[in-house]
């Protein structure tokens, strides 16, 4: 009967969408009510068609012996007053699915959990909530548990999957919490944070939708690989409106390479980076030390340095950005130069020219050139090429990604802005060669220079109107002709007053407004959202929050990552580091607790781990075992190639169709990804970095030389950490170098 119901609500949305888009318009408001149907409909079509697979994955029976089924989204009765035949997971009619317990049922007696593949139900595992009946059972205390245990054992695919019909109640407590504020969400391996951070992205949307729509929520993953992993995640959900992204790519029109090494991004992460990019736009303001002239039509002006210094403090007091300011520094430049040229004409005429008799209207106390003629003097040397070069050496028009690769690029530069902030061994880790490709931590740095440096867009408005203006003009002009001749109206042939009238650069707005908040925001660097979402959030340095904080001045965030697992130089060592400069205490924790992901066996070793970064930390309890041990094996240095292909050979057949994942130190990746190329099962096997790992889960582990992360950072033994707590099912150590005695990972049974 639902999909029944979902297969009518499709056919009624598509003839829906095919008669607006055959709709005839003939005004522009008619327009208008077409392009809002058609977005309408095919939202709402391409939302039907992602809830295909688990349309309906639960069923609620209540003490008063009515029932409810929960779904992907809501589904009702067009017959009967539109009674719910499907509640949406994120409506508040659906929380004691998530919420109830043997101890507070909520009035549900019974929950039952579906399992379907396709239109079919191929499992029922049904939670009896009545204490007083036969069978009742609360078990581990885990809502479903029987679906939830079958759905972690379930092998990976390389997509994350999302965990709407076995959300806990832990989880459902932080997905509902309110809007506004910074919310927390710290939580170790396994914790289920980033499913817990997505369908939160998608019960605002639905919760909020009408304060969300326009300015959209941003997700924010620490990679690309993270981003493919999740990319399916919310779309499964119904929910498409949401801007998925890195921090590169968080300015538009620049694209990212590679990461820096670990040394330069710390450089480029410090919040005194902040001042390094302001000084380097001051050092662009300059004075001569000399005064020189300037040959304008065989007349020479002069630029004093006097008068470039007055006219540098009056753009300065403007506290306007530097292309902005640069308009009042060049208009005073101008005054300037033209007075000094009106003085130089009338001195001329004065000394060169006999005394001529006045009119009856002139006065011999009168100037010889009037405002007309100042303003004539004034545009010509406005005009002027040489006058034009000369002040732009003094104060030039700048974008961030010129004057990135200026400071860069020139020692002389980096020492005068950063001397005070940044000492000579951490300049020189900041130079680089003009052709040097960006990386995803110069974006902040790009960001914060946009600010300092603003969009002087004058130029660029007048070239667009003047467009515009030819745009119209051109299509009234073809409609005149056809309105002269019949012959030219021919539907047949050419419908021209459907795409081309006065009224085709309105129609573009509208267009532009069709677009979703995630597409408008990609292009638009100034784009502030309604909520930000921030994952693996401890790896972001000062200046990547400085430029998150600057998307979301509501502070409407949701910040997910565990301090435990700092990688980064310049990441969180806590919240209140990060966050105090922008909320001071002002933020709400949320712990997740219970690790779902990593199997006992593999925690327990990663406890060691733990142990090596940080005594003082705890990590969550794991709620279920596999009976398998991790394993490890020592190898030579040359054997170790072909040991690792033997090795993940046998992975990918224990996992049977599962995913495996190579994890080792950064310089390794490409000798083991050679060593791996063509093996059978390779669509599904991954040779990663740490820091490629982060976020990401594999139902089979390979870690290679775990002694090489170690001192491969200064945090290294989070990044083993981090490395170890990846696996669902396996886990197996090579190692090359002899394993001490104090080895936190010792315990790994030898393979």
């Amino acid at each position: 009967m639902l999909y029944r119901t979902l297969d009518a609500e499709r056919e009624f949305s598509q003839r829906r969408l095919n008669e607006a888009l055959g709709r005839k318009v003939s005004t522009p408001q008619e327009r208008q009510d077409r392009n809002v149907e058609a977005t309408t409909q095919s939202d709402r079509l391409g939302q039907l068609n992602t809830v295909e697979q688990g349309l309906c994955f639960g069923r609620l029976e209540y003490d008063d012996g009515s029932t409810s089924h929960i779904g992907r989204l809501g589904l009702f009765d067009s017959e009967n007053d539109y009674e719910p035949l499907l509640l949406d997971w994120r409506a508040p009619a659906s929380r004691p699915f998530y919420l109830a317990t043997a101890a507070s049922p909520d009035g549900v007696r019974r929950r039952r959990h579906l399992r379907t593949f396709g239109r079919r139900v191929i499992d029922v595992n049904d939670e009896t909530l009545d204490l007083t009946e036969a069978g009742a059972d609360d078990g581990l205390g885990l809502a479903g548990e029987a679906a939830l245990l079958a759905a972690l054992e379930q092998r990976r695919t390389g997509e994350m999957g999302d965990i709407v019909s076995t959300i806990q109640a832990e989880q459902d407590r932080i997905i509902r919490a309110e809007l506004g504020g910074v919310t927390v969400v710290q939580g170790g391996p396994g914790t289920g944070k980033t499913a817990v951070a997505l369908h939160r992205a998608a019960y605002l949307l639905y919760t909020y939708r009408q304060q969300l729509s326009t300015r959209g929520v941003l997700v924010l993953g620490p990679h690309d690989e993270f981003l493919r992993y999740i990319g399916q995640v919310l779309p499964s959900l119904g929910e498409s409106g949401v801007l998925l992204t890195t921090i590169g790519g968080l300015f538009p029109d620049v694209t990212v390479g590679e990461t820096d090494t670990p040394a330069v991004a710390e450089v480029k992460g410090r919040i005194d980076m902040a001042n390094v990019l302001a000084q380097a736009v001051t050092d662009r303001q300059q004075i001569p030390d000399e005064p020189f002239d300037l040959e304008v039509d065989g007349e020479a002006l002069w630029l004093y340095p006097e008068d470039c210094a007055a006219a540098r403090d009056k753009a300065q007091r403007s506290r306007s950005p530097h292309n902005l300011a640069r308009r009042v520094f060049r208009a005073d430049m101008l005054d300037r130069l033209t007075q000094q040229a009106v003085r130089r004409t009338e001195a001329d005429a004065s000394a060169g020219v006999p005394d001529i008799p006045l009119n009856e209207d002139e006065s011999a106390e009168q100037e010889l050139l009037d405002e007309q003629d100042f303003a004539a003097m004034r545009a010509e040397l406005a005009d002027s090429v040489v006058v034009g070069q000369a002040l732009d050496s003094l104060w030039p028009k700048l974008t961030p990604q010129q004057a990135l690769t200026d400071l860069f690029g020139s020692s002389g530069r980096l020492d005068d802005a950063a001397a005070a902030y940044c000492d000579a061994a951490d300049r020189e880790q900041l130079r680089r060669g003009p052709d040097a490709t960006w990386t995803p931590q110069d974006v902040p740095l790009l960001d914060e220079l946009a600010e300092l440096l603003g969009v002087d867009d004058t130029e660029e408005r007048a070239e667009q109107a003047r467009r515009e203006r030819e745009e119209r003009a051109y299509a009234e002009g073809v409609l005149h002709v056809m309105e002269q001749d019949e012959e030219i109206v021919d539907e047949e042939v050419l419908r021209v007053s459907d795409v081309l009238d006065a009224e085709l650069l309105a129609e573009r707005q509208e267009y532009r407004s069709r677009l979703s908040a995630a597409q408008r925001a990609v292009a638009d660097r100034n784009w502030t959202f309604g909520h930000v979402i921030v994952d693996e959030a401890q790896e972001l340095s000062a200046m990547d929050w400085r430029l998150l904080m600057r998307r979301c001045p509501s502070r409407s965030m949701t910040v997910v990552g565990d301090v435990a697992q700092t990688g980064a130089a310049g990441g969180a060592s806590s919240w209140q580091q990060v966050l105090g400069p922008y909320v001071a205490d002002r933020w709400r924790l949320r712990e997740l607790s219970v690790n779902y992901r990593t199997p006992a066996e593999v925690m327990e070793l990663a406890g060691g781990v733990l142990e090596g970064a940080d005594p003082t930390l705890r990590q969550p309890r794991s709620v279920r075992a596999t009976g398998t041990r991790p394993w490890r094996r020592q190898v030579g240095e040359r054997a170790l190639g072909a040991h690792v292909v033997d090795t993940v050979t046998a992975e990918l057949a224990a996992v049977d169709g599962g995913t495996v994942a190579v994890l080792c130190p950064a310089q390794r990746v490409t000798q083991l990804r050679d060593a791996l190329t063509g093996l059978d099962g390779s669509d599904r096997l991954s040779v990663l970095s740490v820091h490629r790992a982060k976020g990401l889960e594999f139902d089979s582990v390979v870690l290679v030389c775990p002694d090489e992360i170690v001192a491969g950072s200064a945090r290294g033994w989070r990044d083993l950490y981090v490395a170890a707590t990846r696996p669902t099912q396996r886990l197996g150590i090579v190692h090359t170098a002899e394993v001490g005695a104090t080895e936190p990972w010792l315990g790994a049974e030898p393979g």
